[in-house]
């Protein structure tokens, strides 16, 4: 059975070459792929040399430091330019090509040099390397591990090369993820992880590993990346992909970015019910609720949704060390949806890159990038503080540091109030905690705590947690009383931009807050500025004029029955 099915697969990848020569591969299936795909899913190849790492790995998070991406150019050159004129700036970026020269003269008539650039050549078949692309792990001692899957397109088999060519070109260890019953067929864009051992996907793995149980899956999961809960959720039937980067993202360990459609349009209601299951059945890795951040999905020209329409998503983003680079669809919430990103990541670089001609194809800007884990990691485990109460009179701070190569010093920056000038301490490691009191500052209720940690190992190597410390930071407030709801926290879709400003502010905010009030105030608590919110049953967009304000610190209020949020801006 497995050698006929070898013989049909041989004449199809010859088919899908010829077909596709010209033309970039779609993200899913080909028509010819559809005929061999049952096939392929109940006879995956057994490897014979499939062994998983000694002891249990770690996979890291997106946000943790990347020392490079990848990007195979395979059609789409203006996109992949802009991602690679960003991506350089802040880390080493790897082009696939079949030609460096020609890549090297276009990327240089579009302003973008060879800096941080390495062209490689092997082979390979199409753009998606978030789905086949290396999936960096670390290994007990510290070193870079790469692990590869089965990739779910059956007629690609230059594209399943592609982790072995990496792992081979950086000196990683290479592990391909096998099992008794074969190979286990996966993607990149229907994975990702916290960084702490809980992985997301849909039941795609699933329904394309018939020959394993979710429990087996589990397992390879746990051997191969350390997984230890790997949380599934149903598919969407209009995500033809079925991917859980089309509409949603983890932006830090206890932060969910997810998409929102209308009420009760296309996969809005199946991705309300996947929000719930997973609020209402999982916590973070500290044992806390999540923090969930909407974002609108974009309909397209005519106003249409799929199945009417392209998966217009804003979630199929990438974090890459210091920035973000989100798609754009040339549709007037392309602003709304950066800044609803600058406003969960505050400090980051937040850029948008038109994905238009690309998102027919079922893919954005994380489908066709795949970042490299850095060596000699430095990782920083700490549950940021959401408040302190004023009865404590005192701040205590702290964390967990690894590091292969030994962590020589951990220090906790902080500043009262104004976030401009941050004094430092040292942390005391006490087993494997770095901990520090603050017990010489005189605690107010309202007051605002902001700080930030740092971390060198015996390298000399610093990281900081955010890792865009001291550009971004974590703010807390000292409150009287702890009114912390036991609900998950949902953060409303309120924006304002742009931020700073120096003459009009916009204020996009869902029909939650329709028929609401909003204020703006100073520093001080004064009303500058007060109207009511249409009651509209659409979102709603409001341009505000700010001119006359003297340049400073405020804030923008709405407040709609007992649904009550509020956003900083600068007016310069």
């Amino acid at each position: 059975m497995k050698k006929l099915f070898a013989l049909k697969l041989f004449l199809f990848v010859l088919t899908i070459n010829f077909l596709y020569a010209q033309q970039p591969l779609p993200k899913g299936l080909t028509d010819q792929e559809k005929e061999i795909y049952h096939d392929f899913i109940n006879n995956p190849p057994v490897s014979k040399s499939a062994v998983p790492p000694a002891n249990i790995p770690r996979t890291p998070a997106e946000w943790e430091e990347a020392q490079g991406v990848i990007v195979t150019w395979a059609g789409f050159s203006e996109e992949l330019r802009e991602i690679v004129r960003r991506a350089k700036e802040t880390t080493t970026v790897y082009i696939l090509t079949s030609n460096p020269s020609n890549v090297q003269t276009y990327l240089s008539n579009g302003g973008v040099n060879m800096t941080n650039i390495v062209m490689l050549q092997p082979s390979f078949n199409s753009i998606w390397v978030r789905d086949y692309g290396p999936q960096s792990i670390y290994l007990q001692d510290g070193s870079l591990g790469i692990v590869d899957w089965l990739y779910n397109r059956p007629s690609r088999p230059d594209d399943n090369q592609i982790p072995a060519y990496i792992a081979n070109y950086l000196g990683a260890s290479y592990f391909e993820l096998s099992g008794t019953s074969g190979q286990l067929i996966a993607t990149g864009g229907n994975f990702f992880t916290d960084g702490h051992g809980t992985g997301f996907s849909s039941k795609l793995i699933q329904t394309e590993n018939p020959s394993y149980s979710a429990t087996q899956i589990d397992q390879l999961k746990y051997q191969y990346m350390g997984i230890n809960r790997y949380i599934k959720m149903d598919e969407l039937p209009y995500d033809i992909i079925s991917h859980i980067d089309m509409h949603m993202k983890l932006l830090d360990e206890e932060t969910l970015l997810v998409a929102k459609f209308p009420t009760g349009v296309s996969d809005g209601p199946y991705i309300e019910n996947n929000l719930n299951y997973v609020l209402d059945n999982y916590q973070t890795c500290f044992d806390r609720n999540y923090d969930v951040v909407r974002i609108p999905m974009a309909p397209n020209s005519n106003g249409q949704y799929p199945p009417n329409s392209d998966y217009r998503t804003y979630t199929n983003a990438l974090i890459l060390n210091k920035i973000v680079l989100v798609p754009q669809y040339n549709h007037n919430l392309d602003e709304t949806a950066l800044q609803i990103y600058r406003d969960a990541m505050p400090g980051y670089d937040v850029f948008g890159i038109n994905m238009t001609a690309v998102i027919p194809l079922a893919g954005a800007i994380h489908c066709i990038t795949r970042e490299i884990a850095a060596n000699d990691p430095i990782h920083i485990s700490h549950a940021r503080k959401r408040f302190v109460l004023l009865e404590e009179n005192e701040l205590v701070f702290d964390t967990k540091v690894t590091s292969p190569s030994g962590v020589s010093s951990v220090k906790l920056f902080y500043s009262i109030d104004d976030a401009k000038t941050f004094g430092s301490v040292d942390m005391t490691l006490e087993g494997d905690t770095y901990s520090v009191v603050i017990d010489d500052v005189e605690l107010e209720e309202g007051m605002m705590v902001h700080y930030y940690i740092s971390a060198t190992n015996g390298n000399s190597k610093t990281i900081n947690k955010p890792y865009v410390a001291p550009q971004g930071f974590y703010s807390f407030e000292v409150k009287l009383v702890d009114n912390t709801s036991v609900e998950p926290t949902v953060i409303p879709t309120f924006v304002v931009y742009p931020n700073p400003s120096n003459d009009f502010i916009n204020v996009s905010a869902s029909n939650d807050f329709a028929g609401g009030d909003i204020f703006i105030t100073n520093i001080q608590g004064k009303i500058l500025y007060q109207d009511k919110l249409e009651n509209e049953s659409v979102d709603i967009l409001k341009s505000i004029n700010i001119s006359q304000f003297p340049d400073g610190f405020y804030f923008v209020k709405i407040q709609n029955r007992n649904l009550v949020e509020v956003k900083k801006f600068i007016k310069y």
